[in-house]
């Protein structure tokens, strides 16, 4: 039997800042040895369609839906069953099973095996259900599925998985739940010893989730001496002495979720503990005196947000000197909290904007109350393009305790700089998936058969 492993993109066109997928890695780990396996990252190579295969199992994103539906038409309609599994068929089940032969709702560790015996046998059930959440020990990455593929030489590791925290807009506290589970330490150094490459993006949504477990980490970097990224909370900045130690470890580049200058708006975001440890301003001299280069997101569409805000958040980060801004318009996703409220209040322009053939990746997706959508969308743009303007580039790059603190900041930063008004400049005004129209394989699938 042979299963292809399938990491659609937003469209059906390539990207220049693709990472190993690291889901597929742990699949590829939990598939039996006798299975031979495929994999197809139409990030980086087109999806050949006519692909000799018995099954298709592709992770959705919502982001991806549109063109995972599209991808799996293609290869049903050639008899070859497909199945679904990630965040976004986890929360809509009954959508993707209206495209999809089979779907994963959770974590795959423990139900994997069932589902590729199951398909051994011709008798895929339409969902699979991970009804706990599995321990972390033990998960075997298996790599060699990305050999011969050319991805940004930052190697992803995952530490734990989950969130404490329940931001208003963010989906992933609706899947994991409140709880953080992480792998043990040892198998995480390992696993980093075993890396060719010393350059390391931490994926976890925080690392700063568990202090006590944070500094054992940073601890068992340090002898390792590699380059390391990650995401972290501002709450970080209450303890100078793990910032030091973190540093110490070979941390070069952090992603930090500051979303707006506005308190009134981060409070609707559950988020106002985000200047609880003092102002913006601080918390970014803390890390640039550790030559640790930041990677900003920034959100627009706020109910206290106006059409002032985007010249008055863009200046904010230059003059913050962010090596990189996401700086984007505030997108409703399924199971967050700010999605109901929107529906409830009939803000939503689209009902599933994810399959909207109007829909135009970097549009707005509801009304904002201070705005109207279209200066959302605008505004967005305009943020987005003075901030990676080459004037802005040239004066954030000369950062030199940060952007220009040595040869790899520098590097980085003139990278993700470049190939970010690359991607920026494609990607936006762009309809999701490819030109082809979306093609159920039913009308429609009963919520209560798939959620019993």
């Amino acid at each position: 039997m042979k299963i292809t492993f399938i990491c659609p993109h937003l469209m059906d066109t390539r990207s220049a800042d693709a990472m190993e997928p690291l889901v597929f890695a742990i699949l590829a780990g939990l598939t039996p040895k006798d299975i031979e396996l495929d994999f197809f990252d139409e990030r980086i190579e087109p999806i050949p369609i006519d692909h000799n295969t018995d099954l298709v199992a592709m992770t959705v994103g919502t982001y991806t839906a549109r063109r995972a539906y599209q991808i799996s038409t293609q290869f049903r309609q050639r008899g070859i069953p497909v199945v679904m599994g990630g965040l976004h068929p986890s929360f809509l089940p009954e959508e993707a099973l209206v495209y999809a032969d089979s779907v994963v709702i959770g974590d795959a560790e423990e139900i994997w095996g069932e589902l590729v015996q199951d398909a051994l046998q011709g008798k895929l059930k339409q969902v699979y259900r991970q009804l706990k959440q599995p321990l972390l020990k033990g998960v075997n990455f298996d790599r060699t599925i990305f050999n011969g593929k050319r991805y940004k030489p930052l190697i992803p590791v995952q530490i734990g998985r989950g969130c404490s925290f329940a931001c208003d807009f963010c989906s992933i506290n609706a899947f994991y739940g409140s709880h953080v589970r992480q792998r043990p330490l040892e198998e995480i150094i390992a696993e980093i010893e075993a890396l060719e490459s010393k350059h390391i993006l931490f994926v976890d949504s925080n690392l700063f989730v568990d202090l006590p477990k944070a500094e054992e980490l940073f601890q068992a970097l340090i002898p390792l001496n590699i380059r390391w990224g990650g995401q972290i909370t501002l709450d970080a900045v209450r303890n100078a002495q793990l910032l030091d130690l973190m540093a110490k470890s070979g941390c070069f580049a952090i992603s930090i979720g500051f979303e707006s200058l506005n308190k009134d708006n981060l409070r609707l975001m559950n988020k106002e503990w985000n200047l609880k440890y003092n102002n913006y301003d601080y918390a970014i001299q803390q890390f640039h005196d550790r030559g640790i280069i930041i990677y900003a997101n920034l959100i627009f569409g706020y109910d206290h947000d106006t059409v002032d805000s985007f010249d008055i958040t863009a200046e904010f980060a230059i003059q913050s000197k962010f090596a990189l801004a996401n700086l984007v318009p505030l997108t409703p996703t399924p199971s967050s909290r700010l999605y109901g409220r929107l529906h409830d209040e009939n803000r939503l322009i689209f009902k599933r904007w994810w399959l909207d053939p109007a829909y135009q990746y970097g549009q707005a997706t509801f009304h904002p109350l201070r705005m109207t959508a279209d200066e959302l969308t605008k505004g967005c743009l305009h943020a987005r393009q003075k901030f990676y303007k080459f004037g802005s580039i040239l004066k954030r790059g000369t950062k030199p305790s940060a952007n220009s603190h040595n040869l790899l900041n520098l590097g980085v930063f003139l990278a993700g700089n470049l190939i970010t008004k690359r991607e920026l400049s494609y990607k936006l005004g762009h309809h999701l998936g490819a030109k082809t129209p979306l093609l159920p394989r039913l009308e429609d699938v009963s919520l209560s058969s798939v959620t019993g």
